[in-house]
């Protein structure tokens, strides 16, 4: 009796398979030796494995079913080429959404650019002790700075303010409770919610209140002998109005004294002071939040703080010491260059004039319905002297980076009207596609079928190039 044949795994068509070149064949080519000398023979052949796994799963090798030593060297220079551009690269942001999650949050404005530059480029005292000439500590070099700022005991940087949250929990309430009301249990971004990170803490999440009202007497039933926090964060991404009601801090504060427990308030946006000219709502600051009796404040650093990403935890003394030696730290804690960035836009604190003025975040809020109705009329001149149809309209920017929801931002923007007629929404849609691919990439707004250019978040300088790259592209599209 013969025996079952065995399934053979999956395998491509034969042609594509033979069809393809032997690795060796590939680095001996002459077009390739070059690239082989530059990266060296072992990246080289992994370069080569690679781009020959991705020819064989490539539509156009299935249907002609040969892929020829030529097209594979090709193919490994081009992909050798785009290795060696920039992944990460400077965009120009139309959209009107000044922290842009996406586009990396707040902008550094050109002071503190140069600052980290300066730090980049050669040694640091990042851990060292001029004075002593001894080992010194990283977060001496904010501590003062914070301190002033925000009226704290101490402060304390890690990585980004999720990282913040799960130090206090891990810290201060691993295996015990944390008190919360459930109308607080926010999604931080990217899915990250507060509840997973209370559980990656180790803590025990007490639900309590409702999604709409939480009254004290809910914190005061749940306390109990394994309660180690009370916790409040602060709905910075989302508003809730009609029937509800939330605890105040300085009441929630108070009954955490009372009975010997930690107050932690989640701030998220990380405001440290009021602007001047810039209408922020009534978002909270960091000072108004330590006044009002929190013991221990998070918040992020590259949100309305406009500074690079980084976490805060500031508050009192003896809890920030101990979060200071727990294990945990060293894992969160920033590099230098998170602390030359931070440094350089705390100092600008230090002026309120100053502040607005050189950081690019409030410098955009603060811009005048006058201000960006003068920077649209020249972008849309420009557009005009490449003979491209434009409008300039009014636009609705926004805080963005989940601060001040409720908060619209009245602008203007340019809309580009594209030639011929009918439906014009396809024309709109691959301009702005295109744009996505220029040097610089452009970001824009598709809205009604047309493209918008918001100019709020597009800097002075930054006109020309948007203005030069419309008129390129839309000359390579067809009117639909």
């Amino acid at each position: 009796m013969d025996k079952p044949r065995r399934a053979s795994p999956r395998t491509l068509p034969a042609p594509i398979q033979r069809g393809l070149p032997a690795v060796g064949r590939v680095l001996t080519h002459p077009s390739v030796r070059p690239a082989v000398a530059r990266l060296g023979r072992e990246v080289a052949a992994r370069l080569v494995r690679e781009t020959i796994a991705e020819q064989r799963l490539s539509p156009t090798a299935r249907v002609e079913g040969k892929v020829t030593l030529e097209a594979v060297c090709r193919a490994v220079l081009d992909r050798e080429e785009r290795l060696r551009a920039p992944a990460l690269r400077r965009v120009l942001n139309a959209t009107g959404i000044v922290v842009h999650t996406n586009l990396g949050r707040a902008p550094l404005g050109r002071a503190a650019a140069a600052h980290l530059a300066a730090m980049a480029e050669g040694y640091t005292n990042l851990e060292f002790d001029l004075g002593s000439g001894k080992r010194g500590s990283r977060q001496s070099h904010l501590r003062d700075l914070l301190r002033v700022l925000t009226g704290a005991d101490d402060v304390l940087v890690v990585n980004n303010n999720a990282a913040a949250l799960l130090l206090v929990l891990q810290t201060l309430a691993s295996r015990r409770e944390v008190v919360v009301s459930r109308g607080e249990l926010v999604e931080i971004g990217d899915s990250f919610r507060i509840p997973d990170v209370m559980k990656a803490g180790g803590a025990r999440l007490v639900e309590v209140g409702s999604t709409n009202r939480t009254h004290l007497s809910d914190y005061q039933s749940a306390i109990g002998p394994r309660t180690a926090v009370l916790f409040k964060a602060h709905t910075s991404n989302y508003r809730t109005v009609g029937f509800c009601a939330a605890v105040p801090l300085d009441e929630l504060a108070a009954l955490a004294r009372a009975h010997g427990l930690v107050c932690v308030y989640d701030l998220g946006s990380g405001m440290l002071r009021r602007p001047q000219g810039v209408d922020l709502g009534d978002e909270p600051s960091l000072a108004e939040t330590l006044a009002a009796g929190a013991d221990l404040v998070t918040c992020s650093g590259d949100k309305l703080l406009g500074g690079a990403q980084a976490g805060l935890v500031a508050g009192r003394r003896d809890l920030v010491a101990r979060l200071a030696r727990a294990p945990l730290m060293r894992a969160l804690r920033p590099g230098r260059l998170t602390f030359a960035a931070l440094e350089a836009v705390m100092r600008q604190y230090l002026d309120e004039a100053r502040m607005v003025a050189e950081t690019p975040v409030f410098r955009m809020l603060a811009r005048t319905s006058p201000e960006l109705r003068q920077s649209a009329e020249r972008l849309a001149d420009l557009l005009r002297g490449k003979g491209i149809a434009v409008e300039v309209v009014p636009s609705q920017g926004q805080v963005g980076g989940g601060a001040l929801p409720g908060v619209s931002l009245p602008g203007w923007a340019v809309k580009v009207v594209p030639a011929g007629r009918g439906r014009r929404t396809g024309q709109a849609t691959a301009l702005a596609q295109a744009l996505l691919r220029n040097h610089p990439p452009v970001l824009a707004v598709l809205r009604e079928g047309h493209l918008l250019l918001d100019v709020r978040t597009l800097q002075d300088e930054e006109l020309v190039p948007a203005a030069l790259a419309v008129g390129r592209l839309l000359e390579r599209i067809p009117p639909r």
